[in-house]
């Protein structure tokens, strides 16, 4: 256990920092949750939520986040915990997300008043509207939009707004918790009443702030780690005084302890007595070609405090302002990230495309170039697999 004289944090390396942060990400270890449909589902649970994005240059981010984690996985194994064993459910956490049904009560408060904060994606979108695709969905019964074909188009008032006004009241509806997504099939959704596709009588209660303060700290603790304000509360700073305060209170009882590392630098870190007890080793045979929207790299300035890697996520850059490409892969080798690389799939012809490879780390390339050609091939076998 790394020591420190009180009452000053606990002083671990940049390495320590690491593997641990590793550890709770189960990046340290291959097939840590196993094998199967039940492994999407603890994977899921572990880690608090998996971000969904639209982005096809490569296999989507929510099934190479899984497939990074579960070597075995298959995307029908999400379906299964979406639509089949209703185990996982799609809401916003800091963007969308896949999320364990049995969290789904600390989300409940957000269903129903903090909604509105994205209320500039359904434009104009009234009451009327929402009573009407509600009243439709539960005489006819599950609804896409792609089933909708009388919708007069109209102009977007938000970048990321549907001209189609149904839409727009299905989106407002999903985000009042009054519909789910009850399948999808790549980024076509599918919407249900939200009754209906988990059976209630009535809605679970919704967890008071205090409940919701210490869901997010714990969800960190498990995934993260070391933990810091701005990482419990990624782009929830509203939460913050009151995540704050928890903190204080469990530092106070002996349950977490500060702890600071080489890189942290002026941000304060926790942890609990049982992460700092025992760092585990990792292995420096096991490669990861992590998705830019991977846990371990959405939040860039908490990456380059541990990695000591800056993350340029280019996809909107020009290409000619472009450093590591269109949609470049950090990949961790070990505690260490050493390269970045640009992939795109050629549908095709069934090949995954190295479009650029940046070296960053200062291990010796000739010895990191075959293991990761390896992950490369295996990630190209998984994107390019039947139902892809």
């Amino acid at each position: 256990m790394a020591e420190s004289p009180a009452p000053g944090p606990f002083v671990i390396t940049a390495s320590q920092a690491r593997r641990i942060w590793l550890r709770a990400q189960r990046l340290d270890v291959p097939a840590s949750f196993g094998a199967g449909a039940g492994a999407t589902l603890a994977a899921i649970e572990h880690l608090g939520y998996v971000q969904i994005d639209t982005i096809h240059v490569i296999e989507r981010c929510h099934h190479q986040i899984l497939c990074t984690r579960i070597p075995a996985y298959r995307r029908e194994h999400l379906h299964q915990a979406q639509a089949i064993d209703k185990s996982v459910f799609e809401y916003w956490t800091h963007a969308l997300a896949y999320v364990p049904t049995r969290d789904l009560r600390y989300f409940r408060r957000a269903m129903v008043s903090g909604w509105r904060r994205h209320s500039g994606w359904f434009g104009t979108v009234t009451a009327t509207d929402v009573r009407k695709v509600l009243a439709r969905i539960r005489r006819d019964g599950p609804l896409s939009i792609r089933d909708i074909d009388d919708d007069e188009l109209i102009e977007k008032t938000h970048d990321w707004a549907s001209r189609k006004p149904s839409k727009r009241a299905l989106q407002a509806a999903f985000f009042q918790g009054r519909l789910v997504v009850s399948e999808r099939r790549g980024m076509v959704k599918t919407y249900e009443l939200t009754d209906r596709h988990f059976g209630w009588e009535k809605p679970p209660a919704a967890a008071a702030e205090r409940e919701i303060a210490a869901y997010l700290l714990d969800r960190a603790l498990g995934s993260q780690g070391l933990v810091s304000l701005d990482s419990i509360c990624h782009l929830d700073a509203p939460r913050k005084p009151a995540v704050r305060r928890l903190i204080g209170q469990r530092v106070r009882a002996g349950a977490l302890h500060p702890v600071t590392f080489d890189g942290a630098g002026k941000t304060a870190y926790w942890a609990a007595p049982q992460a700092l007890a025992e760092v585990p080793p990792v292995a420096d045979t096991i490669v990861h070609i992590l998705s830019p929207f991977d846990p371990l790299v959405i939040q860039r300035r908490r990456l380059a405090q541990f990695f000591g890697y800056e993350h340029r996520f280019e996809a909107y850059v020009p290409k000619a302002k472009r450093q590591f490409g269109y949609f470049a892969q950090p990949v961790l080798v070990g505690d260490e990230i050493v390269a970045a690389i640009d992939l795109k799939a050629d549908r095709v012809r069934g090949r995954l495309l190295v479009q650029q490879w940046s070296w960053i780390g200062r291990q010796p390339r000739r010895q990191l170039t075959p293991p990761i050609e390896e992950a490369l091939h295996r990630f190209e076998r998984f994107q390019l697999a039947r139902g892809a």
